[in-house]
């Protein structure tokens, strides 16, 4: 049984100040952190436990979010998800999330990417979430269609990161979707 913030794998949780050295290792280059949406310039020790001080003391909004990705048993932290795009009026949202490379395919996205529809869907009552993929992450791809979500469009030649040019790949699930798909 998963309760609104655990799964089977994962627990998504606010972000505490000792997060920092995780998610400043995430952030030592990689292919993944290459190919993400922005390559930033390497960051002090410092600017990091500045960063997740600042965001542990900000108040998370119901509805825009930024929650830690941790195991669920040991509470490790292995990424992050956040809710953004909101639209109240027309019931939609859009979400990104990122896995520490050193925990990729381990199945801890998609159990956090459900934990998070199923918040948005049956307590805050949206109808649709939405997700962009870059065409080159071969693994996101798979993942958000073995979830269920349905491939919308796609922006040619949109992204710039290492030397190429990339698209990016509008994937939506609505709330029917999700249902039929994940709940018993």
């Amino acid at each position: 049984m998963t309760s609104a913030w655990v799964g089977e794998r994962v627990r998504l949780r606010a972000i505490e100040p000792e997060d920092w050295e995780a998610f400043h290792s995430f952030d030592e280059y990689s292919e993944a952190v290459r190919n993400g949406h922005q390559l930033h310039p390497p960051q002090s020790a410092a600017r990091a436990r500045k960063w997740a001080a600042e965001l542990a003391e900000q108040t998370q909004g119901l509805d825009d979010m930024r929650l830690v990705i941790a195991t669920r048993d040991g509470n490790v932290p292995v990424g992050m998800v956040n809710t953004h795009s909101v639209d109240r009026v027309h019931g939609t949202f859009a979400y990104g999330i990122g896995i520490g490379t050193p925990h990729h395919r381990k199945g801890y996205a998609g159990d956090a990417i459900v934990l998070l529809l199923r918040y948005m869907f049956f307590e805050r009552r949206f109808q649709k979430a939405e997700a962009w993929v870059y065409g080159s992450n071969e693994a996101s791809l798979a993942l958000h269609r073995r979830l269920g979500f349905v491939e919308e469009g796609r922006r040619r030649r949109s992204h710039y990161a290492n030397g190429r040019y990339d698209d990016e790949v509008l994937f939506g699930m609505t709330i029917e979707e999700f249902t039929e798909r994940h709940v018993p």
